[in-house]
């Protein structure tokens, strides 16, 4: 007797297999991601608001607000910037440091759903464009420019082209790791580069006769200093939002103070980071921390936020990401930006409220 299944129906069947199989493993993941537990890891990478996030988890400060609720919170550090966050991507970590343009572009780009859960400081110099040998802008036409494709630094060099009725046609980016960009930008070949602290505190106090040209300070409260952690995560483990809080508000009253506690936590902060005290002082004040969780809600909570993320969309658009129309943003009023039925990125202020009102 002849089979009755055509080539047709057997291909019909193989994809309705495939499909039902990828159905399996998503939903497979979301309820992992979504289970209640007890252990979690969380990522940082070098960077001057993010260095207490090493302090934090080096001085048991992390630890002892996770043994308050009954937790484990191990803080990984990450040498590589891009790679933890697309780590944190694919669910390897239940958070990570970066950008709001990083977390647009990145895990809320791939799918995941994930939260903004510390707005710890804005980038007010610390992000700048530097060339060899000049001062003026306009020489950066036809330059190659050595940065992190389609991160911070990208959005910075945009921004700064607009600036200067430029386009993206007039330079060449080079996509050059972070961890990479100062050994490369001592090559005598290499004239311009977008960076962040402390490598750009490294090229600027080199004998490389380099120049900043532009930098954060001129786009004030857009490059946003996040620790953002799986949207899921945290529903199914709210405790973790407010460990995670409690620890970060802890660390940085610490740091701030100019007593000797505070000198020995810069300090060290500063020696993780390669650099000295007075450096890393230098650093911090090209950062706008937002040291007390009443500073951190006033900013997250003010309508320059909403702005911010259209630019963010819009450099989005710019690099090509496909799908930014189709990205749903939440913001702290309820608004949502993009696709209101697929939100990736959400803004929640609730644990730094409750930081703030002192019910940690």
């Amino acid at each position: 007797m002849k089979n009755c299944f055509t080539t047709k129906d057997y291909k019909t069947a193989f994809s309705t297999f495939i499909l039902f199989f990828i159905f399996l493993l998503s939903t497979s993941s979301s309820f992992a991601a979504g289970e209640k537990k007890t252990s979690f890891t969380i990522a940082w990478s070098i960077y001057a608001g993010w260095m207490p996030w090493g302090y934090a988890g080096d001085k048991d400060i992390v630890d002892k607000w996770a043994k308050k609720y009954g937790l484990t919170i191990k803080i990984v550090q990450i040498n590589d910037y891009v790679s933890s966050i697309e780590d944190f991507s694919k669910a390897k970590f239940d958070g990570c440091v970066m950008t709001n343009m990083d977390a647009f572009t990145m895990p809320a780009a791939s799918g995941l759903d994930s939260t903004a859960l510390i707005l710890g400081d804005y980038s007010n110099g610390n992000d700048a464009i530097v060339l060899k040998n000049s001062t003026e802008f306009a020489d950066l036409k036809g330059r190659n420019i050595n940065l992190v494709e389609f991160s911070v630094s990208h959005y910075l060099l945009l921004r700064a082209l607009e600036k200067h009725k430029m386009t993206a046609r007039d330079v060449k980016i080079v996509n050059t790791s972070d961890a990479d960009i100062v050994g490369v930008l001592k090559k005598p070949n290499i004239t311009a580069a977008t960076l962040w602290n402390p490598q750009l505190s490294f090229v600027v106090g080199q004998q490389l006769n380099v120049r900043k040209l532009f930098s954060s300070k001129q786009i004030p409260g857009e490059i946003i200093d996040m620790m953002v952690v799986n949207t899921e995560v945290l529903k199914a483990n709210p405790d973790l939002g407010k460990a995670l809080v409690g620890a970060w508000f802890e660390t940085l009253q610490i740091m701030s103070k100019n007593t000797p506690e505070g000198k020995a936590a810069r300090t060290y902060m500063a020696t993780n980071a390669g650099t000295t005290l007075a450096d890393y002082d230098t650093q911090l004040r090209d950062t706008e921390m937002f040291y007390t969780p009443a500073s951190s809600y006033k900013f997250s909570t003010d309508t320059q936020l909403s702005k911010t993320m259209e630019l963010v969309r819009s450099f989005s658009k710019n690099i090509d990401v496909k799908n930014t129309d189709d990205i749903g943003v939440l913001l702290p009023d309820g608004t949502v930006q993009g696709n209101s039925k697929n939100i990736k990125l959400r803004f929640d202020t609730h644990f730094v409220k409750l930081a703030m009102d002192e019910k940690l």
